[in-house]
Order: structure tokens, then C-alpha cells, then sequence
């Protein structure tokens, strides 16, 4: 068990900072070489290990959902947070991220008539609510010229849960190494496209130590073994213990962009981490009927 949670604390170490090396790569490599360089590195990270685990892969591949998965975990939602961060801070991109559970359960609800309990339903309540404390209620924030930023990040987070929810139903049976590298090399294709059809990256800049250490942050170590930890944890543990990552990630982002960025820790921003915090462990906590079914078939396995 100690193994376990040392996993999850280096994990939300991990995650957490990679909300300051897309800070970093803004200026040399743009928001969609950001999406491309990480993708690229998590992928060529990866690739060695599916080539030596290939014989375990029996079967066609469902093409299209993974696609379409990695257009929307990989492509998509690493494109907006660091559009958002050209306008937030990393502690804010990272509060607003841990809203991913909430949306997950609306999208379940909305798209795949999940049934959601009082009990998710208030957590889901006090879940906005944060959200308008952490935007210190200026509301036109999500409106307008003023949507890039929080209302891009909250984007970013709605994407990771239709992907979780896609994931879900469509990827069940799919191993966790042959989802991580194919939804990577699809989230590469969309960071190319969108880095010809926008500013290409600066690779004078790319050169230098501080992008390069970035790079091999986010890509190999944030989308390759970090992916790899967070499904040993959720198939070694519980995917109740993985969860509590969501907890961890914005705490190790405020440390590290107050130590590395130099930025500020507001009142509304302590505040409504905690009411986010409140409301994400309501929306995503099962019934103890529920929890007492899992944990039979867990123990029966």
C-alpha cells in the first residue's frame, strides 16, 4: 500500500508541473506545438514498450474510437490549456482541471442517461458555485474576448470527460498501454495540423536548456509514464484511490508556480478550491450500495 501511495504523490508532482512546462513552451513552440511536442514525446516513449508487449494484442483495433478519443483527450483538451494559460496563471488552469469529474458525470447523464444521485447532483451545485468564487464572480469572463482563459480551461476539462465517458463505454476492453500511445499519436496529427494552419514553433528557441527540460517533462515523463502510473494505481489499488489525484494535482501546481513562476496565492483562488474540491468529491462518490458491490467483485477477481 505504501508503494501505492508513493505512486499517487509522484504522480500529482508530475502532473502538477506540467502546468508550468506549458507556461515555459508558450513562448518558443505556441499552443499547438505545445500539443504536438507532447504528444510526440509521450508517444516515442511509448512506442518501444507496445513493440515489446505487441503478442498481447489480439484482435482488430476499434479505430474510430480511439481516434476520436484522441482528438479529444490528446488533441483538443491539451490545445485549450495552454491557450488558457496565456491568459490565467498555472494555479488557476490546474483548479479549474480538477472540475473534470463534474463534467463527466453531466456528460454520463446528458449523453448516456446515467442516473446521478441528490447527493452528485448538490456536488455538482457546489461545484459551480467554486468556480464562480475562483473567477471572484466576474462573470464576464466567460463571455466574449474574455471566454480564452477560464471559460477555454473549463472547455479543456468538459473534453477530458467526454473522452472519459468515451472511453468508458467504447475502449473497455482495450489495454491501457494500446489507448495511451494511439490516443497520443492522434493528438500529435491534430497538434501538426493545427501548427501549419496557425504560427509554427521556433526551434532556436526550442534549443535552448529550459524548453528542452520542458519537453521531456510533459511529453515523456506528463503523457507517457505518467498515463502508465495513473493505470497502475486504478488496477493496483482502486479507481477510487486513482481519483484522488484529481485532490492532489492543483495543491502541487500552487506550489510549483509560486516557486518556479513567482505567482500569487489569492484568497478566492484558496477559497474556491475548496468548495471545487467539495463539490468534485460529491459528484464522483458512489452510493455505499454501489461501493459495497464494487468492492465484492474486486475481492472476487
Amino acid at each position: 500500500m505504501l508503494r501505492l501511495y508513493g505512486a499517487l504523490i509522484g504522480l500529482s508532482l508530475i502532473w502538477g508541473l506540467s502546468f508550468v512546462f506549458m507556461k515555459w513552451l508558450l513562448p518558443p513552440a505556441g499552443v499547438w506545438g505545445i500539443v504536438f511536442l507532447r504528444c510526440l514525446a509521450g508517444a516515442i516513449t511509448l512506442l518501444p514498450i507496445l513493440w515489446w508487449k505487441r503478442k498481447e494484442i489480439r484482435g482488430r483495433l476499434p479505430w474510430k474510437p480511439l481516434i476520436v478519443i484522441g482528438i479529444f483527450n490528446c488533441g483538443l483538451a491539451w490545445g485549450l490549456i495552454p491557450l488558457s494559460e496565456t491568459v490565467i496563471d498555472s494555479t488557476t488552469a490546474s483548479i479549474l482541471n480538477a472540475t473534470t469529474p463534474i463534467w463527466t458525470g453531466l456528460i454520463g447523464f446528458i449523453l448516456f442517461s446515467y442516473v446521478l444521485t441528490g447527493r452528485q447532483w448538490i456536488g455538482i451545485l457546489i461545484g459551480f458555485f467554486g468556480i464562480v468564487v475562483l473567477m471572484d464572480f466576474q462573470f464576464g469572463q466567460l463571455f466574449g474576448q474574455e471566454f480564452i482563459g477560464i471559460g477555454t480551461m473549463l472547455l479543456a476539462s468538459i473534453c477530458y470527460g467526454l473522452a472519459g465517458q468515451l472511453t468508458k463505454r467504447f475502449l473497455s476492453d482495450i489495454g491501457v498501454l494500446v489507448i495511451t500511445t494511439f490516443t497520443l499519436l492522434t493528438g500529435a496529427a491534430v497538434g501538426l495540423i493545427g501548427m501549419v494552419l496557425t504560427e509554427p514553433f521556433k526551434p532556436a528557441m526550442l534549443l535552448e536548456p529550459l524548453p528542452i527540460f520542458a519537453i521531456i517533462g510533459l511529453g515523456c515523463f506528463g503523457s507517457g509514464f505518467g498515463q502508465l502510473i495513473y493505470f497502475y494505481i486504478n488496477k493496483n489499488g482502486s479507481p477510487e484511490l486513482a481519483a484522488t489525484v484529481t485532490y492532489l494535482i492543483p495543491a502541487s501546481a500552487m506550489v510549483w508556480g509560486y516557486l518556479l513562476l513567482g505567482e500569487s496565492i489569492t484568497p478566492n483562488v484558496i477559497i474556491g478550491l475548496l468548495i471545487i474540491f467539495a463539490g468534485v468529491y460529491l459528484s464522483s462518490r458512489k452510493s455505499k450500495k454501489k461501493r459495497l458491490a464494487l468492492s465484492y467483485e474486486h475481492e472476487t477477481k
